[in-house]
């Protein structure tokens, strides 16, 4: 599952990360865990096993989301998608090691009748979350290894 690229708001953003695509991977799915290295998230669970169909819930910036694993490639590729109030998301993440060191790159696209009344404020609000939630990515995963 790929982000629609026809949707009102969508990014994409890349880092590279000097940790193995295993610690990268561990951190990324540890979903309980993302309020412990993004500041963005106050609360995360995840409703189940880490497979397709299973839900979690979460709050980022303030606004509670509940989403549903959509594809889950270990160490290789993870999607969501989700729901908030007059607005759907896709969101994707994938790995692709590169010598000693890894690419990750994460999108997301919005859709629904809030997203086309408050385009333009959404897309900086998803540029700027999507590269902040890599940096502490980056952050996290090279402090581990």
């Amino acid at each position: 599952m790929d982000i629609n690229p026809n949707a009102p708001v969508s990014a994409r953003h890349q880092i590279t990360i000097h940790a193995p695509a295993q610690i990268i991977w561990q951190i990324l799915t540890d979903i309980d865990r993302w309020p412990t290295w993004n500041s963005n998230i106050s609360a995360a669970t995840l409703g189940g096993p880490l497979q397709p169909g299973t839900t979690f819930g979460w709050k980022s910036n303030g606004t509670g989301i509940v989403s549903t694993l959509q594809a889950v490639e270990p160490h290789r590729y993870l999607s969501w998608t989700g729901k908030v109030i007059g607005t759907r998301a896709i969101h994707t993440w994938s790995l692709e090691p590169t010598g000693d060191a890894v690419v990750v790159t994460t999108a997301e696209s919005f859709e629904g009748w809030l997203v086309r009344l408050t385009k333009g404020m959404m897309q900086r609000t998803l540029d700027a979350s999507l590269v902040a939630w890599l940096e502490s990515l980056k952050q996290r995963s090279e402090q581990v290894q």
